[in-house]
């Protein structure tokens, strides 16, 4: 929370002068809140350079955020809970429309019908509500990926890990030959801090190996069941073994500064680690890859939705700006940009084609299924509910990663505690 108040702080410092230096020199002032993970940040502020290229008598100003994306909603919800004018665009996260509908614009009411054909059909249907009414515009998509290092598994006779028992079993292999000569190696390295990003990791173990979403579409709290208590219990053994003993702390940006110091076999994170690990001199860009993530003996490989969206906020006082100034972040020059620059994954499928993109991304056409197949969390059958679900989820998980519980006590809590918030019924997947 002291942390929250200095970021607050901070942000108001920095409109208060900025929109002082500028409000002489341009007609409209625009705030645009948004990522920090990777190179989101930086290429939201070339994204902003680019539109004021066009629009000479705006000026956009670009704030940062917390990397962690309940920190970044307990933000966001500051300024709701105001009616702050201060940010006029916020980048939400693909499970936050329906929680945060009744503090954003209908983009339909602003000439959004122009736009949305050129985006995934399925990713506007997120952003809609039960009213018709848009409330974001897709701004870049993702899905959990395994990143792996070539080398490695050429130097020990390895083949990508299919299944997470081979994942497990190729990663001690590794692990026991490097840690030889680099005791800092770590086999395995994934998001198992208690946060959302845990409740992604997840449900990418139950899902592949048949366990459910948590919750399914109609409702059904599906938690309960042999096949999630047996994938608890294998990620619960990494913990110290294949994976550091650190990792119950780990977010996405951690996970990805031992991958990028060449410290890790394997690594679970977003499309955003690929054009990064390009850069890294731990390892040659030719000697790492890119997977689906495994699955369990029986099941598919699941990877998880993500993705982030531009919302345009109710309490903007230039809401017909801020509705263009979105319509053009989401567009496809910023979306080339972004893919090119910084691995972002478009939300317009004609990107996937496109020779500059897959330059600089060979895995996005590779790969263009898992993307378009990804599992959506059950944030819109919980609705106003999601992110106490989600709580429900990565705080029982998170007890059982670092040994307070064990994997059937934790998931017999976890069904409990769902209904409870939900009334939903129970049933298996």
């Amino acid at each position: 929370m002291k942390k929250l108040l200095i970021l607050m702080l901070s942000l108001s410092l920095v409109l208060f002068f900025g929109v002082g230096n500028v409000q002489a020199e341009y007609d409209v002032e625009l705030t645009i809140i948004g990522g920090a993970v990777g190179e989101e940040f930086e290429t939201t502020v070339r994204a902003a350079e680019m539109y004021m290229e066009e629009n000479p008598n705006v000026h956009v100003e670009v704030l940062d955020s917390p990397d962690s994306a309940d920190e970044r909603l307990s933000l966001y919800l500051s300024f709701f809970e105001a009616e702050s004018p201060e940010v006029d665009v916020y980048q939400i996260d693909v499970i936050w429309p329906g929680e945060l509908e009744d503090h954003f614009l209908d983009l339909y009411e602003y000439g959004a019908e122009e736009y949305v054909d050129m985006h995934f059909e399925h990713i506007v249907e997120n952003n809609t509500n039960i009213d018709g009414e848009l409330i974001a515009m897709p701004w870049f998509t993702d899905a959990g990926l395994l990143y792996y290092r070539k080398d490695l598994l050429d130097k020990y006779g390895l083949d990508v890990p299919e299944t997470w028992a081979e994942l497990e079993e190729y990663a001690g292999i590794i692990l026991d030959g490097e840690r030889e000569h680099n005791p800092d190696f770590e086999g395995f390295v994934w998001q198992g801090s208690a946060y959302e990003g845990l409740t992604t990791n997840v449900l990418e173990w139950f899902a592949s190996n048949q366990g459910g979403t948590f919750i399914s579409p109609e409702g059904v709290i599906t938690v309960l069941n042999e096949r999630n208590q047996e994938m608890l219990e294998m990620a619960a053994g990494w913990v110290g073994d294949i994976s550091p003993a650190g990792i119950t702390a780990f977010m996405e940006e951690d996970a990805r500064a031992i991958w990028h110091d060449g410290n890790a076999a394997f690594m679970r994170n977003w499309p955003y680690a690929y054009s990064l690990s390009l850069e890294t001199d731990a390892f040659e860009p030719e000697d790492f890859g890119v997977a689906p993530l495994p699955a369990g003996e029986d099941g598919e490989p699941a990877a998880t939705l993500g993705g982030w969206n531009v919302a345009v906020s109710q309490y903007s006082e230039h809401p017909e700006e801020a509705a263009d100034l979105a319509f053009f972040l989401a567009g496809w020059d910023v979306q080339k940009m972004r893919a090119t620059d910084a691995s972002l994954n478009p939300t317009i499928p004609e990107l996937y084609e496109d020779e500059d993109v897959l330059e600089a991304n060979p895995f996005m056409e590779e790969l263009f299924d898992v993307f378009v197949n990804a599992v959506p969390r059950p944030s819109t059958v919980t609705g106003d509910n999601y992110s106490a679900a989600s709580s429900i989820i990565y705080t029982e998980v998170h007890s059982v990663l670092t040994g307070e519980q064990d994997a059937l006590t934790a998931l017999e809590y976890m069904e409990l505690e769902l209904q409870d918030l939900t009334g939903f019924e129970i049933g298996q997947p």
